[in-house]
C-alpha cells in the first residue's frame, strides 16, 4: 500500500474532492508543483488550471480551477479554489468561445477596455483548454 495524505478540494459552492492521494499537481504562481506525503509545509496561490491527483489506488482525477490557494500541512492537503470543476464536466465549445471573444477584446484595444480583466479572461479560457487536453490525454 502506498503512503498517502488526505486531500481536501473545495469552492465557495461546494466539496468537489475528499480522499487519500499519492500525489497532486497544481498550477502555482511560480509553476507546477507536485505534493507527496511528506511535503514541507506550504500556503502558496494557484493558477488558474488542472489539478491532478492520483488517489490511493492509482485511479487519477482531474479538476480545473480558476485560482484560489494550495496549502500543506503535514497530513493534510488543501486546495481553496475560487471555482472548481471536474475535467469531464468542462464545455469545451464554451471554453474556445472565451477564449475567442476574450483575445477580440484584447485586439480591438477600446478606451474603455478592461486590459487587466480581458487578459484574466483570456487566461482561464486557456487554463480551461489546457485542462481539457490534459483530461483527454490521461484517458
Amino acid at each position: 500500500m502506498a503512503i498517502t495524505v488526505q486531500c481536501d478540494i473545495v469552492s465557495a459552492e461546494q466539496e468537489i474532492f475528499s480522499g487519500s492521494v499519492e500525489t497532486l499537481v497544481a498550477a502555482g504562481s511560480y509553476g507546477d508543483l507536485g505534493v507527496y506525503p511528506g511535503h514541507a509545509p506550504l500556503l502558496t496561490t494557484l493558477q488558474p488550471g488542472p489539478v491532478r491527483v492520483i488517489k490511493q489506488n492509482g485511479d487519477e482525477e482531474i479538476i480545473f480551477v480558476s485560482g484560489g490557494f494550495l496549502e500543506v500541512q503535514p497530513h493534510r492537503v488543501t486546495v481553496l479554489a475560487d471555482t472548481a470543476v471536474r475535467a469531464n464536466d468542462l464545455d469545451e465549445a464554451a471554453a474556445l468561445e472565451a477564449k475567442k471573444h476574450a483575445q477580440d477584446l484584447l485586439d480591438q484595444q477600446h478606451a474603455d477596455l478592461d486590459i487587466s480583466r480581458a487578459t484574466a479572461e483570456l487566461a482561464e479560457a486557456v487554463a480551461r483548454l489546457r485542462t481539457i487536453q490534459q483530461f483527454r490525454q490521461s484517458k
